[in-house]
């Protein structure tokens, strides 16, 4: 792998790791403007007619690979995508942006752990070690900052759905490496198609109980913003970045994700930013590094 293409990898998953921490930002000002499936069906349905318009002949030509793999990218665009979004969103509406992003930082971990389960990948003591870190992290962001307070199950409803969503995302970064080998525009195309249909029955029921109101003009323009960042470049940035370099060192840029996230939402939300924390980032930062640091690396 020469440097340019390895400098090309970095560019790409620091972009959509930027485009992440947003996110989690976008889920908070999201609340009272649109409803969190609103987001998730109108954001999916912008990113097909970009994908239509733009990538239409990676879709047809890829079309004959990618048709044997419909199953497999119906369940990365339905869980990675649909109902990841469809609880991160709802997250926004009872958790803080800087949980919010703690919490997603922790996706390496949980991909290693999958790894672990599904692959029989092999743990090495280090990764045990940022495993726990990373886990201790969770739980003191998840208890707001007294453990103890899950003894009585007293956990933040909004960090519950963040991390339901983050091991459904760590379930799709697994399968990424399982995917056919056909152009990322193409790839990507299906499950946005797909993440969108799935979408349509989940706005029905969130209709039936909720009602319909109408987006205000804030949250059209959230969804724009969402459409084109977290959910067109972003991902697509991450493709092209695990295409080049593997699951396994893009995961490491994950810890950037809770550092965007907490620095947004103290300069654009006002949040504000908690001794427990710091020191839960920093437990999760350190952990994510020690799992990178601790993989067994190829012999000679």
């Amino acid at each position: 792998m020469s440097d340019k293409q390895q400098i090309k990898a970095y560019f790409f998953l620091f972009t959509a790791t930027l485009c992440w921490g947003l996110n989690a930002n976008f889920s908070r000002l999201a609340v009272g403007e649109i409803s969190p499936m609103q987001i998730v069906t109108f954001r999916w349905l912008g990113v097909v007619l970009l994908m239509l318009v733009f990538a239409r002949k990676y879709i047809v030509r890829d079309w004959p690979v990618l048709r044997r793999h419909l199953p497999l990218l119906a369940l990365m665009g339905g869980l990675g995508y649909t109902v990841f979004n469809a609880l991160f969103y709802v997250a926004g509406y009872y958790t803080t942006a800087i949980n919010i992003g703690i919490l997603q930082g922790a996706v390496p971990v949980f991909v290693i752990i999958g790894a672990f389960a599904a692959f029989g990948h092999r743990i090495t003591w280090l990764q045990a070690i940022g495993i726990i870190l990373t886990l201790s992290g969770v739980v003191i962001v998840a208890s707001g900052g007294n453990p103890v307070a899950l003894a009585d199950f007293a956990i933040n409803r909004g960090d519950f759905f963040m991390l339901i969503s983050c091991v459904l995302y760590a379930a799709y970064s697994l399968a990424l490496t399982r995917c056919p080998r056909v152009s990322p525009l193409g790839l990507f195309s299906i499950m946005s198609i797909v993440a969108w249909l799935i979408s349509l029955p989940l706005i029905g029921v969130e209709v039936y109980l909720e009602g319909w109101s109408m987006p205000t003009p804030k949250g059209w323009l959230i969804v724009v913003l969402i459409t084109l960042l977290p959910s067109l470049l972003a991902q697509l940035f991450y493709i092209f970045g695990v295409k080049i370099i593997g699951p396994g060192r893009s995961g490491a840029f994950y810890n950037l994700v809770p550092v965007f996230a907490a620095l947004f939402a103290v300069v654009i939300l006002g949040e504000t930013f908690q001794a427990y924390h710091a020191l839960a980032l920093t437990l999760v930062l350190a952990g994510i590094w020690l799992s990178e640091k601790g993989k067994l690396r190829p012999g000679p």
